[in-house]
């Protein structure tokens, strides 16, 4: 509570901060205005002027903790939050809301299948845009907002950086290595950088599982307790590049090139350990315990290039091309070798082999008209081929899948300033999708199409004024993935339950679609920094959400018992919140304190899914807020800066279905820094992330039909201490 009461406090205190001009103190020549901006100001203006609503991440705040991926810097961004134990990386969300509702744009393409923001490092971008309600030309499958991600451009003035580092947690080290080059040629510029790693990452995993069967239909009736144990240090080896080449010709012509490569092997050697005591009939059965070896190998490899060209036809019009193409390979191998008797474990083997080839062509003309008016109108393509092939235990054949996904989009839209005091952004955008394939089950298929309208606004009461006020009223939506469409069925690998159930497709999805309202007031300060409200409320329609149920009539076990889990439309559901944010300057607000830079944000969330009973029946993997607080400061008697900043999550339990429940526990990150600059050219910096580190708890529980079951997962993690030293060449 002291926390969210800090974040409120820091986010409202500088609301009545005043600003006044410094007295004349003689007559002097008047030059006209000067200003002189550092990176912070100018994406802080980037975001002042856009009329959608943006966040704009820059180099500087990029490099200021000394992250070592892209996912660390944004979860300290309002609303965003990480899937998964602290430090381990997990998907990207926005609002609380869950998978698919986040569009993740890279250069501002769709990213290809298979990426994650994971394998970004921030010295590999140049900057971040956060964009909370869709536009036409960025696309409106984005019902929680856009992640746009711009990679490095070249500086020709710009030395080389180099950043060689370590790290260690829980006894074991890891080590990693960014280089970025700048292009100095004629007449090609631009930058290339690299990145590589070589990590290791140990695991413990302790899962406690309670069974009960009653006696109604079922004999005998019985009960169990379960305690899963799972210890694998893994080792991940990698290297990513990437490079930004331009050339510019005559008359606003230019052409960009930006290939990009991702490798990545995983290896680990794990060891799992499994007790049951059972009661059969009220009798206490043998205690069973049994033991397995196991053992995990992948490998994942992705080229991509896109490009663009830039034409210029006048002083008032242009066309932008973009085009994408890409390749990526994932194989996949894990075994399991029981080493005892009882069925607990089974000795199995499980081999996943797929091949994604994917394409984009993208087009867009802007017309600047003599009456202010800014019209941009465009059209998207893309498609994805996907081969997959895969073993499991049922027959050789299973999972072997064909699939393709084809995309196409026109658009329009327009921007233009009404008055002084106002501006608008408006929009029409029409989407088509197509998804099809086989696997074992037979063909699948499924097309939807979706018509969205989008307008935005932002009114400054005084126009001269750094406070202003900005309105949308959008459509969007989530389509369902490839995954959800026509995956493979995979079975479980214990014996099969409510909480270990297989998991099947289910080509006959429809899309989820949302209106929304965005309001947000904010106000600039005059030295840098902002102060935001953001009030924001989505409508869903068909919500798709994995349900767990009991079938008999299963291809692959006909007549027997299975649990088996599948996506599912299950009605309309309402998400709605509240965001604040303040960064700002401390001795803005109070003169004789330090210069030190504050920044906090708090974010509320309230979600209910209709269809569901309550209480907790919230939308997946939302919580009811988050809030993070940080702040830097560079001492100047020394060379040394110092910064730090705390990350909160509290738990919460979702009702998915009538019979089904998760838990999500609480997180609570604290990631301090201290960097020593020797010279312009040279810093050692030392980053301890999860300076607390707490055990990571999640559940699910199934009641129903005579059946009771509870699995609560405790997942460990550690402090981790990285150096690294930073050189200008």
């Amino acid at each position: 509570m002291k926390i969210k009461t800090l974040a409120v406090l820091s986010l409202l205190s500088p609301w009545s901060l005043a600003q006044t001009a410094p007295p004349a103190s003689a007559p002097v020549q008047d030059m006209g205005r000067v200003e002189i901006k550092s990176n912070r100001d100018n994406t802080m203006e980037e975001r002042r002027q856009s009329t959608a609503a943006k966040i704009v991440i820059g180099r500087e705040e990029l490099d200021k903790q000394g992250d070592a991926t892209l996912g660390e810097v944004l979860k300290r961004l309002p609303g965003v939050t990480i899937q998964g134990a602290p430090g381990r990386g997990g998907a990207i969300r926005m609002r609380g809301l869950g998978g698919g509702y986040t569009q993740i744009l890279l250069d501002g393409q769709r990213v290809p299948p298979g990426f994650s923001i994971e394998s970004l490092t921030p010295e590999m971008v140049e900057k971040v845009e956060i964009m909370r309600a869709p536009t036409a030309e960025t696309g409106a499958r984005a019902i929680a907002g856009t992640i746009n991600i711009i990679l490095r451009e070249g500086q020709r003035a710009n030395p080389d950086d180099l950043k060689v580092g370590t790290s260690f947690e829980n006894g074991h080290r890891s080590e990693s290595l960014n280089w970025v080059r700048n292009l100095k040629s004629e007449p090609l510029n631009g930058t290339l950088t690299v990145s590589a790693m070589n990590s290791w990452r140990p695991e413990d995993i302790t899962t406690l599982t309670d069974s009960d069967v009653d006696a109604e239909g079922r004999i005998p009736a019985w009960s169990s307790k379960r305690e899963r144990h799972t210890l694998s240090p893994g080792q991940r080896q990698g290297m990513n590049a990437n490079a930004r080449l331009m050339w510019r010709g005559e008359q606003g012509k230019a052409l960009i090139l930006m290939p990009f490569m991702v490798y990545s092997e995983f290896s680990s050697l794990g060891y799992v350990n499994l007790t049951e005591n059972k009661f059969i009939n009220g009798i206490q059965q043998p205690f069973a315990s049994d033991s397995a070896n196991t053992k995990n190998n992948s490998r994942f490899v992705m080229t991509r290039l896109n490009g663009q060209w830039n034409q210029r036809f006048s002083a008032d019009d242009r066309f932008e091309f973009k085009f994408g193409l890409g390749e990526s390979h994932h194989k996949y191998r894990f075994s399991q070798v029981a080493q005892g008797t009882t069925g607990l474990l089974n000795t199995l083997e499980e081999l996943q082999s797929f091949k994604d080839l994917s394409q984009s062509w993208i087009g867009k003309l802007t017309h600047v008209s003599t009456n202010g008016h800014q019209y941009v109108s465009g059209f998207e393509l893309e498609g994805v081929r996907r081969t997959e092939e895969a073993t499991g235990e049922v027959a050789d054949e299973v999972g072997n899948m064909r699939a393709r996904t084809q995309r196409w989009a026109l658009y329009t839209q327009d921007e233009w300033t009404i008055n002084p005091n106002w501006s608008a952004h408006a929009g029409i955008r029409y989407e088509s999708i197509l998804t099809e394939g086989s696997n074992e089950e037979g063909e699948k298929r499924n097309k939807s199409g979706v018509l969205t309208p989008l307008l935005h606004a932002v009114w400054k009461p005084i126009p001269q004024s750094r406070d202003q006020v900005r309105m949308s009223l959008t459509r969007s939506y989530k389509t369902p993935t490839l995954f959800n469409l026509v995956a493979r069925t995979a079975l479980s690998r214990e014996a099969n339950s409510p909480t270990r159930p297989d998991r099947m497709g289910n080509p006959g999805l429809k899309p989820e679609l949302a209106t929304g309202i965005d309001i947000a007031v904010e106000r600039y300060l005059a030295e840098g920094g902002v102060l935001s409200a953001n009030l924001f409320r989505r409508n869903i329609s068909d919500l798709i959400r994995y349900v767990t149920s009991e079938r008999y009539d299963t291809v692959w076990a006909p007549g027997q018992r299975r649990f088996v889990t599948s996506p599912q439309n299950v009605g309309d559901a309402i998400t709605q919140g509240l965001e604040l944010e303040a960064k700002f300057r401390l001795n803005q607000v109070w003169a004789d304190a330090l210069a030190v830079d504050v920044r906090s944000n708090l974010s509320l969330f309230g979600s209910k899914v209709l269809d569901v009973m309550g209480p907790s029946n919230r939308l997946d993997q939302q919580p009811s807020m988050t809030a993070n607080f940080g702040a830097d400061y560079r001492i100047r008697a020394i060379p040394l800066t110092l910064g730090g900043n705390v990350n909160i999550n509290p738990d919460y339990t979702t009702r998915r279905t009538e019979q089904q429940w998760a838990y999500q526990g609480s997180k609570r990150v604290v990631d301090v820094y201290g960097l020593w600059r020797f010279s312009p050219a040279m810093a050692l910096r030392m980053t301890i992330s999860n300076l607390t580190p707490r055990d990571y708890l999640t559940g699910t529980t199934y009641i129903g039909n005579g059946f009771s079951e509870t699995a609560n997962t405790n997942t460990r993690n550690w402090q981790n201490v990285q150096l690294r030293l930073e050189m200008k060449i």
